[in-house]
């Protein structure tokens, strides 16, 4: 059979590009082993937040008496939990599936692999194998976690994709690494109750943030949700027994239930046999890739978390459209190298661009502008009023260059300031913009004003 695509991989970018040639009069196919939607959608972004989103509405009801509602003592069903994050999976796979039928995608289920440089040989679960080629070739395999060789194999060790899987929580865990994806699941089992230990090699937690965006996290971690967070030393010593994990981390005892690991991930190319293509790889195993997308074998793209840039859904999607609009109309379009990133902690944070820290480093004179929540007419009516904003604006020309969010709904409020990095908005245009009132969209405004020493509902800066 002969495509002119085959795009290798279902995730958020796969199946994105598989959807867009087809629109664009491709014959399209897409291979996937697992499961439509890749690790996002089954057991990643989209089943975390789910849970994370139950352990929210947990935390609330805890605290609905600053409302005036009396709920008495909540209980927890995480089985119900589970079988919810399962029905919500279930019913996106099935849109996913809707959608490539009516674009015309022809699906194959099971393991690809280049025979050379144009056909591709997909081996289903039941050893049979079948050649396709294409004119366009576009990797999109993704990553799996790392799980490295000194931690022993037991089953109260696991990664994040297990760790979902659970039909009930441990009393006690024990979590392994402060980046994103460990700090996402510590925050939604310690707000459903979980004694949550964290370890962190590096010297804080969540390092892509400015250390006062973390900090606002920390205290939350701490104080509301009775986390420990160890910093600056390794975990050691790890065993495993049928009655829990036991480790050290400096001069610390450890013992949990469970040990969770999230120290990072890994480029998945298992299979694959992209030797037979001549495609290259670095030294981590990542495929090497230009800003659109291509491989050093001309018909041959790569994108998403197995190219190795930014382990983003929403990046993989954004490389997905270029990369096929490239292949199949020639255009010579750029990538978008303005991606936010978002963290489901308690509370949210959010970023865009470029941090009060890497501006330092680079030598970089800004100004800032911060505005707190607590300041917020519709904060203090929701009782949210947790966290600030901050603005990072050129000190000469006042182009807005990055923005950070700790607080409520972080993750949402972003995508204003994605626009005005990518717009190259002043800070001076984004607070003579008009912002209804009353919501938590002002607070941008308000730190727009304050970078300027402006800010009406603020005191005086000294």
């Amino acid at each position: 059979m002969e495509f002119d695509v085959i795009v290798i991989g279902a995730g958020p970018g796969g199946y994105p590009v598989a959807i867009r040639a087809a629109q664009l009069g491709a014959k399209t196919a897409l291979i996937e082993r697992e499961w439509l939607g890749g690790t996002c959608l089954n057991c990643g972004c989209i089943p975390t937040k789910t849970l994370i989103a139950g352990a929210e509405v947990y935390q609330k009801i805890l605290h609905a008496d600053a409302f005036g509602i009396n709920v008495g003592t909540p209980e927890i069903d995480y089985p119900a939990m589970k079988k919810r994050k399962d029905g919500v999976v279930k019913t996106l796979v099935g849109g996913i599936e809707s959608l490539l039928k009516v674009h015309g995608v022809t699906v194959f289920e099971g393991t690809g692999s280049f025979r050379d440089a144009t056909t591709i040989a997909v081996k289903s679960s039941d050893g049979s194998i079948q050649e396709i080629t294409g004119r366009n070739i576009i990797i999109a395999t993704g990553s799996t976690s790392t799980v490295p060789e000194f931690i022993p194999q037991h089953e109260r060790i696991m990664e994040s994709r297990t760790f979902l899987e659970l039909e009930e929580l441990p009393e006690s865990l024990l979590v392994l690494g402060g980046g994103y994806i460990g700090s996402e699941l510590a925050c939604m089992a310690a707000g459903l109750g979980v004694k949550v230990t964290m370890v962190e090699l590096l010297d804080d937690v969540l390092m892509l943030l400015d250390k006062d965006v973390r900090q606002v996290v920390k205290k939350n971690m701490k104080s509301q949700l009775g986390m420990t967070l160890l910093t600056g030393a390794a975990m050691e010593n790890i065993k495993a027994t049928d009655k829990g994990v036991t480790a050290t981390a400096g001069s610390k005892k450890l013992k949990a239930d469970m040990l969770l690991v999230a120290i990072g991930r890994s480029p998945v190319t298992d299979g694959l046999n992209i030797e037979a293509a001549g495609v290259e790889t670095n030294d981590r195993g990542y495929v090497n890739v230009d800003d659109l997308s291509r491989t050093n074998i001309p018909g041959i793209y790569c994108i998403g978390d197995v190219s190795g840039r930014m382990q983003l859904a929403h990046a993989a999607t954004s490389q997905a459209v270029y990369a096929v609009e490239h292949a199949l109309k020639d255009a010579e379009k750029i990538e978008e190298i303005v991606i936010p990133g978002v963290i489901f902690t308690s509370p949210e944070v959010a970023l865009v661009g470029i941090t009060e820290a890497e501006a330092k480093e680079q030598g970089l004179a800004v100004s800032t502008g911060k505005f707190y929540f607590r300041g917020m007419g519709k904060a203090l009516a929701s009782n949210e009023t947790e966290g600030f904003v901050k603005i990072i604006a050129d000190q000469e020309t006042d182009r807005i260059l990055g923005a950070q969010c700790a607080g409520p709904h972080a993750t949402d409020l972003i995508s204003e300031m994605v626009i005005a990095v990518r717009e190259e908005l002043t800070a001076e245009e984004l607070g003579n913009t008009v912002h209804a009132h009353p919501t938590f969209a002002e607070v941008w405004m308000e730190a727009a004003h304050a970078l300027h020493k402006a800010c009406i509902h603020a005191p005086p800066t000294r």
